[in-house]
């Protein structure tokens, strides 16, 4: 399980926290608008009315405390470079800010925001889930249901070939390729050994894989 702090609940906002509290995570969902906060306050952990550019709100918050913090502010961008910039000074692990236009990713990358995703509830999922994988570098949406991800591989693999490990028997999901670099190579042998610094290309359920790496 992982925490994270939500900061804007406009429509992408409120879409990103609900489906971080889906896929098994903690939220604490903070917007300085309570009709929004009160909208969502049920179904995540916790919530706040908060103005946000008030530094001492987000010291009360504990953000350091928070697997990734996510800048979803959507109507001041002014206002979503100033949180941006305050989470960094006070240490937060991940911030992951909102832009609507590449000029704005620019400028949040310059303060020092450490992603900037672009909007839109495909976006919004697609983010939760990949956040939600512990050791996930990508993720590729196939159907709602099924998806790609290369992730690291598990400790408990290493020195061990896919069929002693029996990957599809044990955990309901294909290592479809080995990642060296920025080179993809088929995995076409169950007598493939694995090593620690392999980047596995896997498909299955979402569910299934996120299984895998939650228990890794």
């Amino acid at each position: 399980m992982k925490s994270f702090l939500v900061i804007g609940l406009g429509r992408f906002g409120q879409h990103l926290a609900l489906k971080l509290m889906d896929l098994g995570n903690e939220v604490m969902a903070v917007d300085i608008e309570e009709d929004r906060v009160m909208r969502i306050a049920h179904l995540v952990t916790a919530s706040q009315i908060g103005d946000c550019q008030d530094e001492e709100v987000l010291k009360a918050l504990g953000v350091k405390n928070y697997d990734a913090c996510f800048v979803c502010v959507s109507a001041d961008f002014q206002c979503s470079l100033e949180v941006t910039c305050a989470l960094k000074e006070l240490g937060a692990q991940y911030v992951v800010a909102r832009a609507d236009r590449d000029k704005q990713a620019k400028f949040l990358k310059a303060i020092g925001a450490d992603e900037v995703i672009h909007t839109e509830m495909d976006m919004a999922h697609r983010i939760a889930v990949r956040f939600s994988a512990k050791g996930a570098f990508e993720y590729i949406e196939l159907t709602p249901e099924y998806a790609i991800f290369e992730i690291s591989t598990p400790k408990s693999w290493v020195g061990q070939s896919v069929a002693e490990i029996g990957v599809r028997r044990e955990y309901n999901i294909n290592v479809i390729g080995i990642k060296t670099g920025s080179d993809i190579t088929p995995l076409t042998s169950a007598g493939y050994v694995f090593t620690e610094d392999d980047h596995l290309i896997i498909a299955g359920s979402q569910k299934d894989a996120l299984k895998l790496m939650r228990v890794r």
